[in-house]
């Protein structure tokens, strides 16, 4: 390129660092009670019209935070006292659900195994179509059974253990 090409681009781009510098907003803080967190805003009308003052030089990032979860708390005669959890029979009635739900996918897993083992049978499943000519294709056909009939016992296993944890009345075993 030549001298004056890149001389043309670094003084654009030059010139446009300066505009957006110059053109970055005014910030101002405005405190609404003495002790409360001062907010900032952006908006001149806006500070104007609430009494803020402006912010001269640096930059301001302002992150807003969660305020602190706390218990909650019944005033009782001049006393503190925690108020009562009012989600231990939620969450009674979400467990009782959970645990009807994993119930269900646990008859149903378990109805899925019986099925595939009585057509597994013991590793010798009926031959079907092509498989009388072609014994690999059964060979893969009952590898496959095989390997099917051990998930579900590693499906039915996960769901015993998971209703197991669950609060309440004895898991199925």
């Amino acid at each position: 390129m030549k001298p004056t090409v890149l001389l043309s681009i670094s003084a654009a781009l030059l010139a446009a660092a300066a505009s957006s510098a110059i053109a970055q907003e005014r910030i101002y803080r405005c405190a609404a009670k003495p002790g409360a967190t001062p907010e900032y805003i952006n908006n001149a009308r806006d500070a104007q019209a609430r009494g803020c003052k402006q912010i001269d030089g640096g930059n301001v990032t302002v992150v807003q935070g969660m305020p602190a979860s706390r218990p909650a708390a019944v005033r009782v005669a001049g006393a503190v006292q925690a108020a009562p959890p009012s989600g231990n029979a939620e969450q009674r009635a979400r467990d009782s659900d959970t645990r009807a739900i994993l119930e269900a996918e646990l008859r149903k897993a378990e109805a899925r195994l019986a099925e595939q083992q009585k057509e597994y049978n013991n590793g010798e499943p009926e031959k079907q179509g092509i498989e009388g000519r072609n014994y690999q294709r059964y060979l893969d056909r009952v590898a496959e059974m095989k390997e099917s009939i051990a998930r579900h016992e590693s499906d039915i296993a996960g769901l015993k253990r998971e209703i197991g944890r669950l609060p309440g009345p004895t898991a199925r075993q």
